[in-house]
């Protein structure tokens, strides 16, 4: 009798040697490539993401760059100043008539750092420490397109609205051609001072509607509505007042502005 016997570990090596042989070598590349797909597809998501968040970052900052280098360049600021003679329009003597202009009214100077943005329609004036006393210094904005002024008392830290003179103050591209003249060293030639009395009527509890530039300037401050008050040349008999005055000029005239609390 012949006895056959059989290895166990070489019929198990034969099983999977014979199983990997069912399966083809084309479906082993069609999953290697599936995978590779998958990662690749994932990979260009994420570099989509990260050009379109890099672009996006260059935008703003292009945006940032031209609000506040190129316009700052377009939009100059000016350092200018003008003379003028302070006339107190009292009514005087015979003999106080006959003294000389030069004595009675001595020169006073008054100077004032501006920008004018003609495209806003809007003026931004800075008046610094005056020289003499005549006056607080005052940041102040004439918005040309809300038809509004607005005070910015620095000595008081307070704001005061008030509808635009446009009979005073001049438009920003007039007032910008004046500028523009004087850089050139046209200068204003000597001018003269004009008073205007305003009365504070009632606080302003919200600055919001105001515009973007009266905002900016009266946030966080005291606000108060202004009207003005027609000024009676000659003596006059005032009522006691709290009041302060700001000298500034936005034309060929220097303008006192007296600001009343009754």
């Amino acid at each position: 009798m012949v006895k056959v016997s059989f290895n166990s570990a070489l019929g198990q090596k034969d099983v999977k040697k014979d199983a990997e042989t069912l399966i083809p070598e084309e479906d082993k590349d069609a999953e290697a490539a599936l995978v590779v797909r998958h990662q690749s597809r994932a990979w260009c998501w994420c570099m989509c993401l990260g050009v379109a968040l890099m672009l996006s970052g260059v935008v703003v900052g292009g945006a940032y760059l031209y609000r506040y280098y190129i316009m700052e360049q377009e939009d100059e600021v000016y350092f200018c100043g003008v003379n003028y003679r302070e006339d107190d329009y009292l009514i005087r003597q015979e003999e106080e008539v006959e003294m000389e202009a030069a004595n009675a009214f001595p020169l006073r100077q008054l100077e004032e750092r501006i920008r004018v943005l003609e495209r806003e329609q809007v003026e931004l004036i800075s008046v610094p420490v005056p020289e003499f006393d005549d006056g607080d210094p005052a940041d102040i904005v004439h918005d040309f397109q809300r038809k509004l002024t607005a005070y910015l008392d620095l000595s008081l830290n307070k704001c005061y609205v008030i509808p635009l003179n446009t009979s005073v103050v001049m438009p920003p591209r007039d007032f910008l051609e004046l500028l523009v003249n004087v850089k050139a060293g046209t200068y204003l030639p000597q001018s003269y001072l004009i008073h205007e009395e305003m009365i504070v009527t009632e606080r302003l509890e919200s600055v919001d509607q105001l515009g973007y530039f009266i905002y900016n300037l009266c946030r966080g401050k005291d606000t108060f509505k202004l009207q003005r008050r027609d000024r009676i040349l000659g003596m006059q008999k005032r009522e006691a007042m709290n009041c302060s005055k700001i000298r500034h000029f936005e034309s060929h005239t220097v303008v006192e502005t007296l600001i009343c609390h009754p």
